[in-house]
């Protein structure tokens, strides 16, 4: 039986993500060629996939670090946390935050124009979750060659700050106070 840590089981997940990001890619460009009157909404719509699946693996990554930290440096254990650790960053998070910016900047640009307080807001916690992501980009890498200096409590409270960030982004959009 294959196991999920095997790089077999690697490359398949890696294909089939490329498959369905070349699907959205195609779906994308099909919608940008047929021009449908609802285009903002398809757009609206994969922008929320979009950040919804990058909001997951900002939740479930730091998960990871916390157990991966009490985790004895090249056991079986930590060496299947850097697998999973890996696989989400560059098969899901990668992805979906350059589609969520993408997107997102188009969604900003044709309906509002770059205008509003709460939109410039919005735009500056995008930013700040962009640099919570790479920070965590940084401590899968640390935590690949066996040289993280963090604390399971300290990725404890960094668990926290995607959720901080999520809600304020989400007020912003829904209540748009100025």
């Amino acid at each position: 039986m294959e196991k999920q840590t095997d790089t077999s089981a690697g490359s398949h997940a890696r294909k089939r993500a490329r498959l369905a990001l070349v699907f959205f890619v195609l779906l994308a460009a099909g919608l940008f060629i047929w021009r449908p009157d609802n285009l903002y909404l398809w757009i609206k719509a994969s922008h929320v996939v979009a950040v919804i699946s990058w909001m997951a693996g900002l939740f479930y990554l730091p998960r990871l670090f916390i157990y991966h930290a009490d985790a004895e440096p090249g056991s079986a254990q930590s060496e299947t946390f850097k697998v999973m650790e890996q696989r989400l960053l560059r098969i899901i998070m990668n992805p979906a935050m350059m589609l969520t910016w993408i997107l997102g900047l188009n969604l900003a640009w044709s309906v509002h124009g770059f205008h509003g307080g709460w939109l410039h807001a919005k735009i500056g916690l995008v930013v700040a979750l962009t640099a919570v992501h790479m920070l965590f980009s940084r401590a899968v890498r640390a935590f690949a060659r066996d040289e993280n200096r963090r604390s399971a409590r300290y990725w404890r409270f960094m668990n926290e700050a995607p959720t901080l960030l999520m809600i304020a982004i989400v007020v912003l959009v829904v209540v748009k106070p100025f």
